[in-house]
């Protein structure tokens, strides 16, 4: 015997519509568990075992869900937001709902975005104790020297209450024909054609390319922490969080379930 649910609660949890919607499908006969049609809203049902059909299809229920979206720029990571596209929006079919993401990455800032209901992961992904590793390669308008480099390491003074924690920074330029390609070989991304025109203005500057490994997540980190040593990230692309990178054949904007091993990878 699994978990058991009102069947009411399963089919409006499940998206096939609102509670009020529900019970009136119920009540009309549409709906069957392991093959009985049933009247009843409140029958509690085997979310592991038993079989409820809405619809011509199987409603399966799941407790918990996991996304990675390839965030673009110009989308803000919330929930909601009056002004601007959220991430949620770009998850197109899906029950968003009880979705949010798993921290922020900046509006100009692209990459991975995990998107889940899963809060206990969450927070813990999150936790600076926990040392999840989350990586971004950022391009800058200026190169640090190797001492700066050490401090970058040790870390920062980016004129919060503390220093930021350790860090892990590693140069990554090679002889790209353009920023964009630097940061695409870099993160190991296949891009997609037009890239240096959509890019090129606002990387003006752009000198050098680093790998940056964080453990914890405050406001602009990277983008204040490069400050501190007179130079601005012109672009900035979360690669990785944990063991999970970002899946490469998707385009900024696209997104997939995160597989099952994956699940279990951020988990540990």
């Amino acid at each position: 015997m699994g978990e058991k649910m009102r069947l009411d609660r399963l089919l409006a949890e499940c998206g096939e519509g609102t509670r009020s919607e529900v019970k009136t499908y119920i009540k009309k006969g549409r709906v069957s568990v392991n093959g009985a049609v049933v009247k009843d809203n409140g029958l509690k049902v085997d979310l592991a075992e038993d079989e409820v059909i809405f619809g011509g299809h199987r409603v399966v229920y799941e407790k918990f869900r996991y996304f990675m979206l390839n965030k673009p720029q110009g989308c803000v990571s919330a929930t909601r937001d009056g002004l601007s596209a959220t991430v949620l929006d770009l998850l197109n079919g899906e029950i968003t709902r009880d979705l949010f993401p798993v921290g922020r990455l900046d509006k100009d800032t692209e990459g991975f975005l995990l998107i889940t209901n899963d809060g206990q992961l969450g927070h813990e992904l999150l936790s600076p104790r926990k040392h999840v590793d989350k990586c971004y390669i950022a391009c800058v308008t200026k190169a640090l020297e190797p001492a700066q480099i050490e401090k970058f390491r040790q870390g920062v003074d980016v004129g919060d209450d503390k220093l930021t924690m350790p860090a892990g920074i590693e140069l990554v330029t090679g002889a790209a024909a353009t920023p964009y390609e630097v940061a695409a070989a870099a993160a190991g991304i296949i891009r997609r054609s037009g890239a240096t025109e959509k890019y090129g203005e606002s990387m003006a500057g752009f000198q050098e390319t680093y790998k940056v490994t964080l453990q914890e997540g405050r406001y602009h980190q990277v983008k204040r922490m490069f400050e501190a040593f007179g130079s601005k990230v012109v672009y900035l692309k979360r690669i990785s969080m944990g063991d999970v990178c970002l899946d490469e054949s998707l385009a900024p904007g696209e997104y997939r379930r995160l597989t099952e091993d994956e699940v279990e990878a951020l988990r540990r």
